[in-house]
């Protein structure tokens, strides 16, 4: 019912920044609370960042605490995840997803709705 695409991964240098985006179609983007998530090979996935439907309420794993910021524009179905000052550390596949409930992307949360992933590569 709903797809994600996202893009605007690649290399970077630490201390660089990035900014990812991802499109969504179908379903009812206004309601859907969105987020990021990641996985770096060999290791499990992790919780990034996530952004309610109005879009006043965010939250950050503390990894990525003052570093990330999420937003979204409704009027273009999309999601941005802006990366600032990366750390090599910070390299993995990142995941943009949705859910209809806030709770439902977190560090324990189960998203229903996952794109394909972009690769982050942050060189040290």
């Amino acid at each position: 019912q709903v797809q994600l695409v996202e893009s605007g991964g690649g290399l970077v240098e630490a201390g660089g920044s990035l900014k990812l985006s991802c499109a969504a179609s179908g379903g009812t983007f206004n309601r859907l609370h969105l987020g990021w998530y990641r996985q770096a090979p060999g290791k499990d996935r992790e919780f990034v960042a996530r952004i309610t439907w109005f879009g006043s309420e965010r939250s950050y794993a503390d990894s990525v605490k003052d570093r990330f910021t999420i937003s979204r524009e409704n009027t273009k179905r999309t999601l941005y995840l802006e990366m600032n000052s990366l750390k090599p550390e910070d390299t993995a596949v990142y995941y943009c997803v949705a859910a209809s409930n806030s709770d439902g992307i977190g560090p324990r949360g189960q998203p229903m709705y996952w794109g394909r992933g972009t690769l982050v590569n942050v060189s040290s």
